[in-house]
């Protein structure tokens, strides 16, 4: 989450815990309230964790999101009916925490219009260039114009490229922006230009690399980084374009310490027992609907050999959602709008009903619930074969739900898996516990949108 996003998001809990102050007191405007002080102090306080909880599964603090993904107003209104159906669940649960209808109907509508306010301010100003950092980018050619273009799709931009500076006199491919080609020094250009940060997007650095004048600027106040850290904190992900061998080895992350490991565990197994009990009857009127509309005949289960950790196979189980002959031809990838999706199949897959047994998988250890999607083996040997760094991407479980289903569509061909691959490679370096929650809990914006279903 960038600073801008944070200090919204800490706008936004303090809003909503003073809604239910609000709320209270327009209710009680003309009488006196029957709530103590301290009854307020905990009600807001629920209120305002459920109602947070809830804008962070539909993505309201992502700031990766595109306008195309936004639908800020419809993704605030499921936010509060979710968080309307949780919070009923908690005064049904423990009666002492209820709070009255009429408050609750205050504290909403003040709630929603204190985030509204929020939001048009926040795009209001958060689009101010002196909000961002000032880049100077070193480079001209591919690099660099990969790395201008990075964030133009998305709504709050954590940076502003000032200008891309022609070291070697290169073929100017960058579009756009100011190209500068004759100064005095790096140093005397930051100076000048007032920039915050140096990033280096050079195509080729064996031929010229400005030792001095970097060091220079960095003893200045500048920072200078390159292309990997960059993309790794501004997109959350690996540049696969840039990397070398060693830097899996001398980079931070890709470490796994044994208690880490026993916490993911534990928690996998208490989730999936849970969710195992919880989600009975809905894989139960799955069953049957995949049984009767196959004729009562045909597999309800489809089980298929993935590559788990360490490229140990294991078998992935399904419902059914194909017709029994869908790969009569070999191992094909489901395509948009695929003929052999049964009609039963269309609706589970469109809100991952099938997935549900990977469940089982989960408790029997093959899986996580968090981590790369598991590929079948035909795809992983194809794809080790073209894609550098593939099988990097199994020094960890699978999991049902990961950080490249979240930031990346549906992939259906090679380029999709690399693309993803830059993803799943900045989960491997940097899982933790709270990425794991972070991603599970985003993943209700994955269902609730439909995204990535096929």
């Amino acid at each position: 989450m960038s600073s801008a996003y944070l200090g919204l998001f800490i706008l936004e809990v303090v809003v909503l815990f003073f809604s239910m102050y609000w709320g209270a007191g327009l209710r009680f405007f003309y009488t006196d309230s029957w709530y103590s002080n301290e009854y307020i102090i905990l009600s807001s306080s629920i209120f305002a964790c459920v109602v947070t909880l809830s804008n962070v599964g539909l993505g309201l603090y992502r700031r990766s999101l595109s306008w195309d993904d936004y639908h800020l107003l419809s993704r605030i209104g499921i936010s509060f009916f979710s968080a309307a159906l949780v919070l009923l669940v908690v005064y049904y649960s423990f009666p002492e925490f209820t709070v009255a209808r009429s408050v609750l109907v205050y504290s909403y509508v003040v709630a929603l219009l204190g985030i509204l306010i929020c939001r048009t301010l926040f795009y209001t100003y958060a689009k101010h260039s002196k909000l961002r950092k000032k880049l100077l980018v070193i480079g001209v050619e591919s690099n660099a114009s990969k790395l201008v273009a990075s964030n133009d799709e998305y709504i709050h931009r954590g940076f502003n490229v000032v200008a891309c500076l022609n070291l070697t006199n290169a073929p100017v491919m960058v579009t756009g922006y100011r190209v500068i080609s004759e100064y005095e020094s790096i140093l005397s250009v930051v100076q000048e230009l007032d920039i915050d940060e140096i990033v280096m997007a050079l195509d080729d650095r064996r031929g010229a690399f400005p030792m001095d004048d970097l060091l220079d600027c960095k003893v200045y106040g500048t920072d200078v980084v390159d292309l990997l850290t960059f993309y790794e904190r501004e997109k959350s992900m690996i540049d696969l374009d840039n990397i070398v061998p060693s830097w899996f080895v001398f980079s931070d992350g890709f470490a796994s310490s044994g208690l880490r490991n026993y916490i993911k565990r534990s928690v996998d197994i208490l989730a999936s027992f849970i969710l195992l009990l919880a989600s009975w009857p809905f894989m139960l009127i799955v069953a049957i609907a995949i049984y009767l509309e196959s004729g009562f005949k045909g597999p309800i289960l489809y089980r298929q050999t993935r590559v788990g950790a360490f490229d140990k196979h294991f078998d992935v189980i399904k419902f059914r959602s194909m017709r029994t002959d869908a790969e009569l031809n070999g191992a094909q990838w489901a395509q948009e709008n695929d003929n052999r999706v049964t009609r039963v199949g269309t609706i589970i897959r469109k809100i991952r009903l099938d997935e549900l047994p990977q469940i089982w998988n989960v408790f029997r250890g093959d899986m996580s619930f968090v981590g790369p999607r598991p590929e079948r083996p035909e795809f992983v040997d194809q794809f080790d074969k073209k894609i550098p760094y593939y099988r990097k991407r199994h020094r960890v479980k699978p999991g049902i739900t990961g950080w490249a289903q979240l930031c990346y569509p549906y992939g259906a061909n090679e380029y999709d898996a690399s693309q993803k691959l830059q993803y799943d490679l900045y989960y491997v370096k940097n899982y933790s516990l709270f990425l794991d929650i972070t991603i599970m809990i985003h993943t209700i914006e994955i269902v609730l949108w439909g995204k990535g279903a096929r």
